[in-house]
């Protein structure tokens, strides 16, 4: 039986999340159209007849401005280098850009398959000269053009993924998708939604803790939430003239955690500030990043 790790990596927005639904066939990775919407490694198990793949979403590779980005690359850079296998994605609408060659340079060539993601963005003319663009920049020749949300070549993908991995025995029960807990994906789900439905910069500047979760027999599940911000303006703007924001975003979250959890729940959110968290190590520990 073929076992192992395979980390997706790769810069912001190249669709590592959506990557990883798709294979699994469930939402467990948040994803929005802006970049960075993942700040956690993502576990999820992948397992057949004769595999068991644990993929790793990871935060994307970028220039850290501050502690938390650079926080999250440690995290990326950890999962890549543990990984029996590391898929580095690009945005095949967008090209092969200057800072792929870079973060390329630091990953174990052997172990790495190139993905050229969102090819249903990419005409059959312009796919050929754009392989053998990046095969001739990283000297890489496993390329395989993929588009994650039109689950086109996932199989051929996946084979290529299976032949690098070690002989060994599952690490997980087939049955088990993922190492995390309930209240984890809860979360991400709430800030998913804020990504969804706030102003371009003020998502990046908000974490959701979970306070409480519980499920109460005969009743919905009770889940109250607390929205993080660093400025009483941002606070304002997640809350939205008579309170529309945030109750548009508790309306969207609370679908996709019922969609989630199989079950109704109860909802409420509350937004308070905590300044510059995004810098403090202290604060980072105290919100789970």
């Amino acid at each position: 039986m073929k076992v192992g790790y395979c980390a997706i990596a790769g810069r912001p927005n190249a669709g590592k999340s959506t990557l990883l639904n798709a294979f699994l066939g469930v939402k467990l990775a948040a994803v929005s159209r802006r970049p960075q919407t993942t700040r956690a490694k993502v576990l999820g198990v992948d397992s057949g007849p004769e595999h068991q793949i644990v993929f790793l979403d990871t935060p994307g590779l970028l220039e850290p401005r501050y502690l938390m980005q650079r926080n999250l690359l440690k995290i990326a850079q950890s999962s890549i280098r543990e990984a029996d296998v590391q898929l580095y994605l690009i945005d095949a609408g967008k090209g092969f850009k200057e800072e792929d060659p870079g973060f390329l340079a630091k990953q174990n060539r052997k172990k790495t398959i190139i993905v050229l993601n969102k090819m249903d963005l990419v005409t059959k003319e312009r796919l050929l000269p754009l392989i053998a663009e990046v095969s001739g920049k990283t000297g890489i020749d496993e390329i395989y053009p993929v588009s994650a949300l039109r689950k086109f070549g996932l199989d051929m993908l996946r084979q290529g993924i299976i032949a690098k991995l070690p002989e060994g025995k599952p690490f997980y029960d087939p049955e088990t998708l993922t190492d995390q807990p309930e209240k984890f994906f809860v979360a991400e789900i709430v800030r998913e939604k804020l990504f969804e439905l706030c102003g371009a910069e003020v998502p990046y500047a908000t974490a959701v803790v979970i306070d409480t979760f519980r499920e109460q027999e005969g009743r919905k599940d009770l889940i109250q939430a607390t929205v993080w911000v660093e400025r009483p303006s941002q606070k304002m703007i997640v809350i939205g003239q008579g309170g529309r924001k945030i109750k548009a975003v508790g309306t969207a979250a609370r679908r996709g955690i019922e969609e989630f959890l199989g079950r109704p729940v109860y909802l409420e959110l509350f937004v308070k500030v905590k300044g510059k968290w995004r810098e403090r190590e202290g604060d980072l520990r105290e919100l789970g990043l």
